[in-house]
């Protein structure tokens, strides 16, 4: 199945039936996030958005980190091609280019019809713990620490800001953004931004192996057509929202899934969609 996935040098692919895991895979600089990274994984879940096999796609890192942030180097180049320039702006400025490329990347994760599963293990930081606040769900292992350092090197969270705040909301997005602080898993539990938090490898391994059978019991076309729901709540007036929603729910019934689910309701059966290989 993988052979229809793009070929990536900082990724690492595997299919296992309809979940796609991805691993961060420069664990030298514990994962820190090089361009060819981002292009790497916005044609990931490029691909996985038209190909509706996977209905879910775990992201984690090697080496015993999740992701540290933007690669300096990345930015050192960008210095280099002009990007001390006065005269520079928008896209022809080097560093806009390479910023606004991870924003794009993060909002194709944040939108994607899958499931998105983001495994966090040691440094989840700057562009890492704006990839944890578009997951759908979040686990922490032990080693888990979470930080927006971005003001502390002089730069500011600018694609990664909108989306820790729809996560954890505005007060807190305060506190950690301005004062670049360093928290656990235990806190990034009580402010939301993770779901679980693991003690163990092996309760970690636990938890994934659970949510991913619960995403097996759920039919792939009313899951993406729910989350895509859920996105649009606070940003349409409620009326219309709610109309198109109606519209949507007959069409769920009478189509496919609807027709199979309330069959094997009633029939004492798992449906179709849970045996998926």
């Amino acid at each position: 199945m993988t052979a229809s996935l793009p070929h990536c040098d900082t990724l690492v692919l595997s299919a296992d039936g309809p979940v796609l895991s991805v691993t961060l895979n420069r664990p030298d600089v514990r994962n820190a996030m090089s361009l060819q990274m981002v292009a790497e994984l916005s044609a990931v879940f490029t691909r996985v958005a038209q190909d509706r096999r996977f209905r879910a796609v775990v992201l984690r890192g090697a080496g015993g980190h999740f992701c540290a942030g933007g690669d300096i180097r990345d930015m050192a180049s960008a210095r280099g091609a002009g990007g001390n320039s006065d005269t520079t702006s928008g896209e022809d400025d080097p560093f806009y280019r390479l910023n606004r490329a991870f924003g794009r990347m993060i909002q194709q994760v944040n939108e994607s019809p899958c499931v998105v599963i983001a495994v966090l293990e040691g440094a989840v930081m700057g562009g890492g713990f704006g990839l944890a606040c578009v997951s759908d769900l979040a686990i922490a292992g032990a080693s888990a620490r979470f930080a927006m350092p971005e003001t502390t090197l002089g730069v500011i969270p600018a694609q990664i800001a909108p989306f820790v705040v729809e996560r954890i909301g505005l007060t807190q997005a305060r506190r950690l953004a301005l004062l670049g602080l360093r928290i656990d898993g235990a806190e990034a539990l009580a402010l939301g931004l993770v779901h679980q938090v693991a003690d163990t490898d092996g309760t970690l391994t636990e938890a994934l192996n659970q949510a991913v059978e619960r995403i097996r019991q759920c039919a792939p076309e009313a899951t993406a057509q729910t989350k895509a729901l859920l996105h649009r709540v606070g940003k349409e007036p409620m009326d219309a929202l709610l109309d198109d929603a109606a519209a949507r729910f007959a069409d769920a019934i009478r189509g496919p899934e609807g027709t199979e689910g309330t069959a094997a309701f009633m029939q004492k059966r798992p449906p179709a969609w849970a045996n998926e290989a």
